[in-house]
């Protein structure tokens, strides 16, 4: 097993100075990430739900450490989502070595809980450590929440953005890259710029300057914002209004990744023919009668059924063609995972991270 970072204890560091005050030893040097995204420290992963998007920050967490890298995955939404993708038991609060990638990767994973990361806060800034255990009695997120609605999202990309800057004690990143497996798209603008609305109410103090840095991050190079989506008219619609709220927003939009892509099942000249119900009845008759088929069904029935099947499938097949000609105007990077036979298990995983290796997400 991998010597794991001495940041997996649950520590307060939510500022440079906590980062300071529990060094990390020098780690091994690795390999820089290469690639359509080799500046990126931050990849926030969003999308409608049932679009997969736990199974695409995980694979995108092994893609990004494979080459002996150390990658974060981070999930916000207390599902438990990352531990049943990687058939662990349920993640704590703190940082747990949950996978090897390829060529020496390290995956890392983190469920971030808002009532712990709220009691760190209150320690780190307010000095209120007896004062956070009355709290966590009473139900310290309620209390937190009734103060101010946005500080449960404050404190989640807070987590994220000390990952990012936390180096060790010859000045490299702990982390070569965070990958945080976001709210659904319908609220990641919302949920991204909690920071910002919260920090605007202050103009002064930590939480100023908390919310200051933290946006630093986000606005910047540093981070690309994901949206996975399928190739059906509410994901994709949700999609491109979630690109226009990055954009109004000014977050930075990365790639869309179309997830689950199926291939046809039959050729250009049979879907044409499915389409337009021109398909050879007497032709698939005959083809019927050379099989084995058990003598209470009737061929004229099943061949009727096989072409209702065939023109349904013909129309999905548009259906996805024309919601993918909707994708390519939107001017990002897009991304393709196929759906896989009997869903994604850790092969799986490590099957879609090669594929988006292959993509060029890293080298």
């Amino acid at each position: 097993m991998p010597e794991r970072p001495k940041s997996q204890t649950p520590t307060c560091r939510y500022s440079e100075s906590v980062s300071k005050r529990n060094n990390t030893p020098a780690l091994p040097p690795r390999p820089p990430i290469a690639g359509d995204w080799a500046e990126v420290r931050l990849h926030v992963v969003s999308g409608k739900g049932g679009t997969g998007k736990t199974t695409v920050a995980s694979a995108l967490a092994i893609a990004l450490a494979t080459g002996g890298r150390r990658i974060l995955l981070m999930e916000v939404e207390g599902r438990q989502g990352i531990a049943q993708m990687f058939d662990v038991p349920p993640l704590p609060y703190e940082e747990r070595h949950i996978a090897i990638a390829p060529d020496g990767g390290e995956v890392y994973a983190l469920a971030v809980d808002p009532e712990a990361a709220f009691l760190e806060y209150l320690d780190l800034f307010y000095n209120m450590r007896r004062a956070g255990t009355a709290l966590r009695k009473l139900g310290a997120m309620d209390f937190a929440t009734t103060i101010s609605p946005g500080i449960r999202d404050v404190l989640m990309t807070g987590k994220a953005m000390e990952a990012v800057r936390r180096k060790d004690e010859s000045g490299q990143p702990i982390y070569d890259a965070v990958v945080l497996d976001a709210p659904p798209t319908g609220r990641i603008a919302r949920f991204l710029n909690a920071t910002s609305e919260v920090g605007s109410l202050a103009k002064v103090g930590p939480i100023k300057k908390q919310s200051d840095s933290v946006m630093e991050v986000l606005q910047s190079p540093q981070t690309k914002i994901h949206l996975v989506t399928l190739l059906e008219e509410m994901p994709v619609q949700e999609t491109l209004d979630g690109l226009e709220d990055l954009k109004v927003n000014q977050l930075p939009a990365g790639a869309v990744i179309v997830n689950m892509l199926r291939e046809p099942r039959l050729d250009e000249s049979a879907l044409q023919s499915a389409r337009e119900g021109t398909l050879d009845a007497a032709k698939i008759e005959s083809s019927l009668a050379t099989t084995s088929l058990p003598r209470h069904l009737k061929i004229k029935e099943i061949t009727a059924a096989l072409i209702d099947e065939a023109a349904d499938h013909a129309q999905r097949v548009q259906l996805e063609r024309d919601e993918r000609h909707r994708l390519d105007d939107c001017g990002h990077t897009i991304y393709e995972l196929p759906e896989l036979t009997g869903g994604v298990d850790l092969g799986g995983l490590y099957a879609l991270a090669r594929m988006l290796r292959a993509e060029g997400v890293a080298q």
